[in-house]
């Protein structure tokens, strides 16, 4: 049976990445190893205090599975063990590497799925005044699909300058939870006026009732409003698309089952990421190549990232070859 490790691991950021909670100037990931015989599989994970997660707590969490693992235990039973979360995602994604590896088989055929191919990932815009977005989208004016983080007060201007800078790009836009009730309407006109594709977790989680009752012209992303399939319930007439980011949902095994239920219920599918490196990106892009829209630019935001990692050309971003993953 395999051995598993766990290991804390840091990759500077490329600048800062700020979004209306904070800014950081490092990812700060965990990764699961799981090693038997020369075959060797790897999930990262990122912690993420927004839901209660830190570092530490994760690592102990995995920590805590050795056993299970070393006894025979599988991905099939992981969801009765773990609670969803980044640490569940760290571990599900090492056993879907160690088994395509010892059975030489890639991950998108043990998951019944065709093979992955390349795919435009949105480029993340991180929160600032509106003169630094401006110019921050003007350098990135050449890619076709831009996300903005917004963080409340004054993003009318901070939507307006983005599209000056950009002004062919698609964009897409991201609250973090940062939009009121009393202002919702006209960051709204302000989306709409820029040609705004989709917005992205307006209002707080558990507080975003408001949205089931508002006319809207561009589509509204659950993020932080839903982790796993059984929030799907609660999005109903407020959201209609969801972002599945595979720390959320626990792993990819829970990510591929949310995004099947979530099609069927009429939801479009974006596939996002935390800042993290590709070895937390390559798992996604089994769900990428589905989605309607594609936020897998973690290693671009970084100031390196691992080897071997994704190939990216722009925006593009290429699947995995199987020393990284799968």
């Amino acid at each position: 049976m395999p051995r598993l490790t766990v290991a804390v691991e840091r990759f500077p950021i490329a600048g800062a990445f700020t979004i209306s909670r904070g800014s950081r100037t490092e990812a700060v990931v965990v990764v699961a190893t799981l090693e038997e015989g020369g075959v060797r599989g790897r999930g990262e994970c990122v912690p993420y205090a927004r839901y209660g997660e830190s570092v530490e707590s994760v690592a102990a969490a995995l920590e805590e599975q050795t056993g299970w693992i070393a006894g025979g235990g599988s991905r099939f039973d992981l969801a009765d063990r773990m609670k969803p979360g980044a640490a569940r995602n760290a571990l599900d994604c090492a056993l879907w590497d160690f088994e395509a590896k010892r059975t030489g088989r890639p991950a998108h055929e043990l998951a019944g799925l065709s093979a992955p191919g390349p795919v435009t990932t949105a480029y993340t815009l991180s929160l600032g005044d509106p003169e630094a977005m401006e110019e921050a989208a003007r350098n990135a004016a050449h890619r076709p699909l831009l996300k903005v983080k917004l963080g409340g007060e004054g993003d009318p201007e901070r939507i307006a300058a983005v599209r000056r800078g950009a002004p062919d790009s698609r964009l897409i836009v991201d609250a973090n939870e940062a939009w009121r009730a009393e202002t919702i309407e006209q960051n709204l006109a302000a989306c709409a006026a820029a040609n705004v594709g989709l917005i992205e977790q307006p209002l707080p989680a558990g507080d975003d009732g408001l949205l089931a009752e508002i006319d809207r012209t561009i589509p509204i992303c659950a993020d932080e409003s839903l982790h796993d399939r059984a929030g799907l319930d609660a999005l109903a007439k407020r959201y209609d698309a969801i972002n599945i980011k595979l720390d959320k949902a626990g792993g990819l095994t829970e990510a591929l089952k949310l995004a099947h239920e979530a099609r069927a219920r009429g939801f479009e599918i974006m596939v996002g990421c935390m800042v993290g490196s590709s070895l937390a990106m390559a798992p996604a892009m089994l769900l990428a190549h589905h989605a309607a829209y594609v936020d897998l630019d973690g290693p671009l935001l970084l100031a390196r990232d691992r080897e071997p990692g994704l190939r990216y050309e722009g925006s593009t971003v290429y699947p995995p070859l199987p020393d990284l993953w799968g």
